[in-house]
């Protein structure tokens, strides 16, 4: 029985009401709107009287009574709510969202769940021209809402396991001729869900950052099995080493709803080309010498979705003075989420490249960050 005294109690304890946004849950709304094609998509909780819109792609979000919400509808259920054609739907056809502005003919939600079970909201896409979704799709909007569940949960596991922690840091970074490599990691708790790695080879430098969804015990332990694969046949190509992570993780973790963001890079050390694949992590960047931010796009899912899907290689230029810049999502709550770039750049600025990941840290530290935070930065000589 829908006890709503009960999800109110939860929603309200989950503290996310009416808060700034956030990137983390804005990315993953973005990655929802991009793969299934849609103009608009969102994350909407469902408050006492109203809709309230955490993330909000493709509109201009704004609170919205209740029952005039499909989300409401979709909360009432376990599974996603898709309405093909809205217009043929009775319980929606007469909505002011279908007869007038936007002209909603699409709606597909999948419920977020509180941590206690208690459906608080949905991760929804929305079309003015009616489409379907198939089993693989609607699979798909189901792990994508989970991680937004993943996000917006607070996280209370906080231990201290050195020995796990010690073994998600590389003892020892490398230091390839025309190169500068630095990288470190402050967890939010005793362990961390972020791992960084960098191995120098044959004259190619590999860079990893991998963030587990969550943090703690749980997190570190996967991001500690995704590390010793990295290091397990190290002649493997970067899309070999992703994808076989990949089925490692959905056949140890599949069923537990854990997903894994990953950024891997081969630099050549001595023509500066960079390949890389991105997992869902979308968070490294090619700072350049002439001060421009480059974006290394995602070429993939998070690891462990379980959909099969291929990883993709894209690839970049290092120049001399340019500088790779790589972070785990921590690093976006102590940013200004207006301008982070600016924030950023006034870093380094003061800092420089290689300063910029001491100062990273100690930001951190005083701004006593809520999530872990990884910086890893590689810059080639002018």
């Amino acid at each position: 029985m829908f006890d709503e005294e009960r999800r109110q109690r939860a929603l309200d304890e989950l503290n996310v009401l009416d808060t700034p946004p956030d990137e983390r849950v804005d990315r993953i709304t973005r990655l929802a709107q991009e793969i299934f094609g849609v103009p608009m998509a969102s994350v909407n909780l469902i408050d006492r009287e109203r809709q309230w819109s955490k993330s909000a792609m493709g509109f201009e979000a704004e609170d919205v009574p209740r029952q005039e919400t499909f989300c409401d509808t979709t909360i009432q259920q376990p599974d996603s709510l898709v309405i093909e054609d809205l217009e043929k739907y009775a319980p929606f056809a007469q909505s002011r969202y279908v007869t007038g502005a936007p002209n909603l003919r699409f709606y597909a939600g999948h419920p977020i769940e509180a941590p206690g079970g208690e459906r608080v909201g949905a991760l929804c896409l929305m079309d003015t021209k009616p489409r379907e979704l198939n089993q693989q799709d609607r699979q798909l909007l189901k792990d994508l809402a989970l991680w937004v569940q993943t996000e917006l949960a607070q996280q209370q596991e906080l231990d201290h396991a050195a020995v796990i922690q010690r073994a998600l840091h590389p003892r020892q970074l490398p230091e390839p001729t025309g190169f500068t490599v630095r990288a470190d990691s402050r967890p939010a708790g005793g362990v961390s869900g972020d791992f960084h790695d960098a191995l120098l080879r044959n004259g190619r430098l590999r860079v990893t950052l991998a963030d587990v969804m969550g943090k703690g015990m749980g997190a570190g332990i996967i991001a500690s099995a995704v590390r010793s694969s990295m290091r397990t046949v190290p002649n493997r190509t970067l899309l070999e080493t992703v994808s076989d992570i990949d089925v490692m993780l959905q056949e140890d973790i599949g069923d537990l709803n854990m997903f894994a963001t990953i950024f891997c890079a081969d630099i050549d050390t001595t023509t500066g080309r960079l390949e890389y694949v991105d997992g869902g992590h979308s968070l490294s960047f090619i700072y350049r010498a002439d001060g421009t931010w480059e974006h290394l796009h995602s070429t993939g899912l998070p690891l462990a979705m379980g959909l099969g899907e291929s990883y993709g290689l894209s690839s970049a230029q290092l120049n001399p003075g340019d500088a790779l810049l790589c972070c785990s999502d921590g690093v976006l709550d102590l940013l200004d989420p207006e301008n982070p770039f600016l924030e950023v750049t006034k870093i380094l600025a003061a800092h420089g490249v290689d300063g910029s990941v001491s100062e990273a840290m100690a930001f951190a530290e005083r701004q006593r960050a809520p999530d872990d935070v990884t910086v890893v930065t590689v810059r080639r000589h002018a």
